[in-house]
């Protein structure tokens, strides 16, 4: 296994799954606000799920996301 193409390859793949689920979350937190669903200080509870079906990894993170 080449290293440094996997290291690039996997920096890519969480780049592009980080700028895709932070767009997708402000869209969603904004539409739920502006239709009145949350409040200014709300905490919302998160989970982010990654599978790999060629190493059967599947992990779940999980947190909180402050909206004040």
């Amino acid at each position: 296994m080449d290293q440094d193409a996997f290291n690039m390859s996997l920096r890519k793949f969480l780049k592009k799954v980080g700028i895709t689920a932070q767009r997708e979350i402000e869209q969603a937190v904004r539409d739920a606000h502006g239709a009145g669903r949350l409040g200014d200080g709300e905490v919302l509870a998160a989970e982010a799920r990654i599978t790999i079906a060629g190493v059967d990894l599947d992990v779940v993170v999980d947190g909180r996301i402050e909206l004040a």
